[in-house]
């Protein structure tokens, strides 16, 4: 049996094909909807609240997202256990969201502990619940570069899981198109696209408007700025980042 490597980036158009995508609003996994709609999919989105501080707006974004794609299907799910479990500053109000320092070889204070795992986990679930041939996950070498949890090695050892974890007759196929990816390059590709960047949220501060100065602000200006666009959401602050 051939599976498709996380970093395969052909596009297919078989018919009824089926993926679930992993989608938390932000630009990351917009872009993988419309990569595996681009690849012939149906989109089954799924969405996640656990305690982060801007969840409200995330979700916002991830239900417009649907709408606009016309989603086969969309599961939202509240779990508290991470923000029970806490050690991020995602989650938790005593942990303070720390201004980008792309210099940093630090685990940033953003990490949520094994946080993809967990979504995964029910990404699975919810594919192999609805013969679903594949779920998509939006991580990019920016993102491994700080979470452990978005490095290659994680997504080829959790096909693995797959594989060993699900019904024999279950073929699903963890991909991961942009893993090997710049955020510029997803932007570039999700421009190509025609992704609705409007639609996305990304600050780890603020549902309204964005800071700006977050690591997840930070990427996702200086792409927008390599890429020559302006950015369609609004920011407290617009840095400008050398190329």
């Amino acid at each position: 049996m051939t599976r498709e490597t996380h970093t395969d980036t052909d596009a297919s158009t078989d018919d009824d094909r089926r993926a679930v995508i992993l989608v938390s609003g932000g630009m990351d996994s917009a872009t993988a909807v419309y990569e595996a709609i681009d690849r012939g999919y149906d989109p089954y989105l799924l969405h996640t609240s656990y305690g982060q501080e801007t969840e409200d707006r995330e979700r916002e974004c991830a239900e417009e997202l649907a709408a606009e794609v016309d989603a086969a299907d969309f599961l939202h799910v509240e779990t508290g256990h991470l923000a029970a479990i806490g050690a991020s500053s995602l989650t938790d109000d005593g942990i303070e969201v720390a201004d980008a320092d792309p210099d940093s070889d630090e685990i940033p204070t953003s990490y949520v502990p094994f946080r993809n795992a967990n979504l995964l986990a029910m990404a699975v679930s919810y594919a192999e619940a609805t013969d679903c041939e594949a779920v998509f996950i939006g991580a990019h070498s920016e993102d491994f570069s700080g979470y452990p949890d978005c490095r290659p090695e994680f997504f080829d050892t959790f096909q693995r899981v797959i594989d060993a974890g699900t019904k024999p007759d279950t073929e699903i196929d963890l991909v991961a198109p942009f893993v090997e990816w710049s955020k510029t390059d997803i932007a570039e590709r999700g421009l190509e696209l025609g992704v609705p960047y409007e639609l996305t949220w990304s600050c780890y501060r603020e549902e309204s408007p964005a800071c700006g100065t977050c690591d997840a602000c930070a990427f996702r200006l200086e792409a927008f700025q390599n890429c020559g666009v302006r950015d369609p959401i609004d920011y407290t602050e617009r840095p400008t980042y050398a190329d």
